[in-house]
């Protein structure tokens, strides 16, 4: 008997449950288990039925990932033969969901002929956000019970659904509140009526009305028209469940899993599903994170008040000190709005949005803030001005509360010391709009204690942040990484290029915009002031001199209806201004134009981000290249099926960029630098992969 499964006998059932914490995944030794359980009360006559459950939270979060690519054991079955197994069993199946059943696991269960689920259960498909569908029969089983809509709808979002709407759809039988001891109770009436119910494969409920089964099938197809392969293969299974006879479906899904599993798309979303699970994993994580419940902000303008109006939303109080009745105001008003928003989309009911309401509080003066457990100091990028504010908040404060201070490029272990606590400060950024994007850059300097980062991360999570624990520096990791994505970006402006050219490159790419876009509509200010910035402090950059040009003239984005584009009532257009002004400037550095075109943009854009990724893991701002992709991934809209930076450099090949690099570095030597890391993983043979195995340390 293998361990993960255990044998039990309740008369003439055989309960079989799984045991393999976390989240009881459907790996080879729980598969071997389960077989072997199968075929033993195949075997004894004295069993008249069988049940499926599990411990935990978890009947099973799905298969194992981590397997695929690898040949199965010797002797274990596949998912796919399991589940085949499970159904054809001359003994009642009946499968007890208690929590979430995933994926695979959603299959497993769909194999038995009987369905009951405990009312906390969670139900789903969520392989399409790893490139892939259901490939254990989930695309052939599920519609014959619900219909091609419900199938669809959990295959092409990814999103479970509760166990009463599982039962209205006719994915689950029964909802009960002991689902285990029902389902006992249930099998043991089919053992002693020596009934096997039909098997899920025999069923013809979904399929009944095949007009509209087809007219779902394909309004769910039109909309499968992007680049990714998974949702269209999605919607041929499915169909094939009403064209097709089983066991002829079951080939053309296992086809199209396979073929998916082998892309490159999937292989990305793999990556980066693994790479957003290890930023779990860092040096504090263990460190006891402080409860809190009332937060306090400091400023309310739009990143401000995008944090307050998450933090109501996940029930916590927040205290917000404003000076000023005006700014008061209008920032009372942005949360406001961000609430109303939250509750047109469905996630506040009327009456928890105004429960979020009444938990906010406003004061003009910091004092009203020592009370709190952690403040949060979201003002404007001022050194000077935030300096001020968190030396005061460090003598307000009592001892232990956490000291939260958002930065874009300035450093947070420099600010830390205005406190008198450094040990109590963490730098945070979020990516605009910050009440959307997941990503929390956690900036860690080597004076913050761990309990401090660990309740940061805590509350981040809390709120549906990604944390991820950087070193503290000026921009820390994201920030650092685009920078070089606009230099390089600037670089082929000045060679020839324009900035609807590299735009259109990099969204060819997969980016959801290119920079220049996304420079217009965050506002060209604040990046003309951070070079302002370098420029006093003796660190001018390479490129950004038409930004200048632009800032110069007025043109400051699309908050002024002009930038690298004009907005105005006919879109965002290209501006021959622009171009003009793109000409005076190769023309004032004696730079003859040239045709540049997007597969040389997009190969310089992201050698850049791949280079200045490895310094910065070189210089210890990161503990692995998975790290960086999850930042990339999460705040800046790096293409998720493309992985990441490292992720497009490892399959690129370190010797491959080491050669572009220098190709590249004429044009601007000390910006196309070699990383050393990546010369050092050359010499030694190694790769960036093997990163992201090393155990983290501190620093």
């Amino acid at each position: 008997m293998t361990a993960t499964v255990r044998q039990t006998r309740n008369g003439a059932v055989m309960v079989l449950t799984i045991d393999s914490p976390p989240v009881n995944a459907l790996g080879a030794a729980v598969r071997a288990g389960l077989a072997e359980g199968l075929a033993a009360a195949q075997a004894d006559p004295s069993v008249g039925a069988i049940v499926l459950c599990a411990v935990g939270a978890n009947f099973s979060a799905g298969a194992d990932i981590r397997e695929f690519g690898r040949p199965a054991p010797r002797g274990v079955p596949g998912l796919p033969e399991l589940c085949n197994r499970i159904e054809a069993s001359g003994k009642a199946v009946v499968a007890a969901i208690e929590g979430t059943a995933l994926g695979g696991g959603l299959e497993l269960a769909l194999a038995a002929h009987v369905r009951l689920a405990g009312p906390r259960a969670r139900l789903g498909f969520p392989e399409v956000a790893l490139g892939l569908l259901p490939g254990a029969g989930g695309t052939q089983r599920m519609p014959r019970l619900t219909g091609a809509g419900p199938a669809l709808r959990l295959m092409l979002t990814g999103k479970p659904v509760p166990a009463q709407e599982a039962l209205a759809i006719g994915l689950v039988d029964a909802v009960v509140e002991d689902a285990e001891q029902t389902a006992v109770a249930l099998a043991a009436d089919l053992a002693a009526g020596r009934k096997t119910p039909v098997p899920t494969r025999d069923r013809q409920e979904g399929l009944r009305d095949a007009a509209r089964y087809q007219a779902e099938v394909l309004s769910a197809r039109a909309g499968t028209a992007g680049r990714l392969p998974a949702p269209g293969r999605i919607v041929d299974c499915v169909e094939a469940a009403l064209l097709l006879p089983f066991d002829r479906g079951l080939v053309l899904e296992r086809a199209a899993f396979e073929d998916l599993a082998a892309g490159p798309e999937s292989a990305g979303l793999r990556r980066a599903f693994f790479a957003e699970r290890r930023v779990a994993v860092f040096p504090e994580a263990d460190a006891r994170a402080n409860p809190v419940s009332l937060v306090g902000l400091v400023g309310l303008g739009a990143t401000g008040a995008a944090i307050a109006a998450l933090l109501l939303q996940a029930g916590l109080r927040v205290a917000a000190v404003v000076k000023g009745s005006g700014p008061l105001d209008a920032g009372l008003r942005r949360v406001s709005a961000l609430l109303d928003q939250a509750e047109a989309a469905g996630r506040l009911s009327p009456e928890a949005r105004a429960q979020a309401q009444a938990r906010l509080s406003s004061a003009p003066e910091l004092t009203a803030l020592a009370g709190c457990e952690l403040v949060i100091e979201a003002l404007p990028e001022d050194e000077a001005l935030k300096a001020s504010v968190l030396g005061k908040l460090g003598q307000i404060l009592r001892p232990g509360s956490v000291i939260t201070t958002t930065v874009s490029w300035l450093d947070p272990a420099r600010l830390a010391l205005a406190t008198g606590r450094p040990a109590d400060v963490v730098g945070l950024h979020l990516c605009p709009p910050a009440e959307r994007m997941r990503l929390a850059e956690l900036g860690v300097s080597s004076q913050t204690r761990p309990e401090a980062v660990a309740t940061l991360a805590a509350l981040m999570r809390r709120i549906g942040k990604l944390p991820v624990r950087v070193g503290a520096a000026a921009g820390l990791v994201g920030n650092r990484v685009m920078a070089a994505l606009r230099t390089a970006a600037d670089l082929l402006l000045e060679e020839g290029a324009s900035p609807s050219q590299v735009d259109a490159a990099l969204q060819d790419f997969g980016f959801a915009m290119g920079p220049y876009r996304a420079l217009d509509l965050a506002g060209l200010k604040r990046a003309w002031a951070h070079r302002q910035r370098e420029s006093r402090a003796g660190r001018p950059g390479y490129g950004g001199d038409l930004a200048d040009m632009l800032v110069g003239a007025g043109r400051l984005g699309q908050v002024t209806g002009r930038g690298y584009y004009l907005h105005d009532g006919q879109g965002v257009r290209e501006d021959p201004e622009v171009l003009g002004l793109l000409g005076e400037l190769r023309s004032a550095k004696g730079i003859a134009p040239r045709r540049i075109g997007s597969d040389e943009i997009r190969l310089r854009c992201l050698g850049a981000m791949a280079n200045e990724a490895a310094k910065v893991l070189g210089e210890g701002l990161a503990q692995r290249p998975g790290d960086i992709d999850a930042i990339l991934l999460a705040g800046y809209g790096f293409p998720r099926w493309r992985g990441g930076p490292m992720a497009w450099a490892a399959d690129r090949g370190l010797l491959v960029l080491r050669a572009d690099l220098r190709r590249f570095a004429p044009q601007a030597p000390e910006f196309w630098a070699v990383a050393p890391l990546i010369d050092d993983l050359i010499r030694e043979e190694r790769h960036l992969d093997d990163l992201d195995m090393r155990p983290v340390s501190s620093g």
